[in-house]
């Protein structure tokens, strides 16, 4: 009877033991899903800080008498590099500044296409429009009443700057990792028509006047782990919350901030979209611009937590530059009227003045730069300059409310107005290209002609 029993349990521990190295031959050998290539992306990231090392003049603002006298946080460049299916790579720099001229963005285009071969066209540079930020050499040069050795500082620092974005591009490249990419608009609600509603009555409006667009565009980059990589997000509205001689990112800074406090080890990137005739209002106070950042950061977040659309691995970039013409520019004896005044209208009129000497002409038109990315479905439109909403609106219209729309990039070359603002004047349709050194305010036609080409870029295939 005892040794049936020992062969009993003998037996039952055996088939036991068959029966676990069965399973985990099962699950050893049990083959590892594929992942689905059309929709894995790879990517690769970078950042820096660019915050001037010594007290520059701060840009953005006339009214400003000094150079800066410290920060309440950091600015950022941040840099992501995307890489399709196919092998198609494109990089999206984001910097806290408020403005870049042509020939920074051509230099930084053409050595990027040097060393790494992308074309314009697969290259974004981005800028937040933080009027806490500094100034760079040969932008918005005759707002400001800086003496020699201020410009000296500037041009220092723009120098150095060249070659932080320069590596930005370079560590982003490094190491690229797969990853998914997923988009949706949020929606946040803070921005105000600045042309329609007087920011004096600003406690007394009942109802805000429009236009506007309250999107809040969002692209999620995840590695396979489902762990964030990226968050890239826009809103269009003038940073112009704080107008102090501190260095920050204003609301978009406040907002990444949160973003990277909330999800530990990502890199929140912000753009501007079209948002030239927005402002946050009330503003002027360093806690507004830390609540609109914080509003920002929690449409991101709503945003985040819900379902998105996941976008194929395919890219698609496209870019083009086309003249737009100016109107009629003032005569000289009108310009020498002006350049009496002791403001930037004064020191415009005589930089036309001089340029007219030169020349013996003024420009007649200036190549405007306009890219186009698609993100597996995703459209995005980046214009340059500062546009405002009307772009937005209209390019949604064609397109659907799902595009997304940024703006200040490439290339801030002056306030890109629609018809209906050219025709009613204005800060924006009149006088805003004073502070950028253009000779005239824009032709009618410069709409018809941004909204033809865009559309035209968008639709061939």
């Amino acid at each position: 009877m005892k040794q049936k029993h020992s062969l009993l349990v003998f037996l039952v521990l055996l088939t036991f033991s068959f029966l676990i190295r069965c399973e985990k031959k099962d699950i050893q050998e049990k083959p590892i899903p594929p992942s689905n290539q059309s929709d894995e992306w790879k990517v690769g990231v970078a950042r820096h800080i660019i915050t001037p090392r010594e007290f520059i003049w701060m840009a953005g603002y006339a009214s400003r008498i000094s150079p800066s006298d410290g920060k309440l946080h950091d600015l950022w460049a941040k840099a992501i590099t995307f890489e399709d299916a196919q092998g198609v790579r494109s990089v999206l720099i984001t910097t806290d500044l408020l403005s870049i001229p042509k020939d920074f963005s051509e230099t930084i285009k053409s050595k990027v296409k040097e060393k790494h071969g992308l074309e314009k066209s697969q290259i974004i540079l981005s800028c937040s429009h933080t009027h806490t930020g500094p100034v760079i050499a040969r932008a918005l040069e005759y707002i400001y009443p800086m003496n020699s050795d201020h410009w000296r500082k500037v041009e220092k620092y723009t120098k150095e700057l060249e070659v932080i974005l320069l590596q930005l591009v370079d560590e982003s490249m490094k190491e690229l990792i797969p990853a998914k990419i997923y988009t949706q608009n949020g929606i946040a609600r803070f921005q105000v028509n600045r042309r329609n509603n007087k920011e004096s009555e600003i406690g007394n409006i009942v109802e805000f006047k429009g236009p506007n667009d309250y999107a809040v565009p969002v692209i999620k980059v995840e590695g396979l782990d489902k762990s964030l990589i990226a968050i890239i997000f826009g809103y269009a509205c003038h940073p112009t919350t704080l107008s102090i001689n501190k260095f920050s990112g204003d609301y978009p800074g406040f907002a990444q901030i949160e973003l990277e406090k909330l999800y530990p080890g990502t890199m929140a990137m912000f753009f501007q979209g079209a948002g030239a005739d927005q402002n946050p209002l009330p503003r002027r106070t360093i806690p507004l611009a830390m609540q609109y950042g914080n509003h920002l950061a929690s449409s991101v977040e709503s945003v985040l937590s819900q379902k998105m659309i996941k976008q194929d691995s395919k890219l698609i970039a496209k870019y083009i530059e086309i003249d737009l013409p100016f109107d009629d520019p003032l005569s000289l004896e009108e310009l020498r009227i002006i350049s009496t005044r002791n403001d930037y209208h004064g020191r415009w009129a005589q930089g036309m003045i001089d340029d007219y000497h030169r020349d013996g002409y003024f420009i007649k038109s200036y190549p405007y730069p306009i890219s186009y990315w698609e993100l597996g479905n995703q459209k995005l439109f980046v214009l340059g300059g500062e546009s405002v909403i009307f772009y937005s609106i209209k390019l949604k219209e064609i397109f659907g409310e799902q595009v997304f729309v940024m703006s200040y990039a490439n290339d801030v070359m002056g306030y890109i107005p629609s018809k209906l603002i050219l025709k009613e004047g204005g800060y924006e349709g009149d006088t805003s290209q004073r502070v950028y050194g253009l000779p005239a305010k824009w032709d009618m036609t410069i709409e018809s002609l941004i909204i033809n080409e865009i559309s035209k870029l968008a639709l061939d295939k």
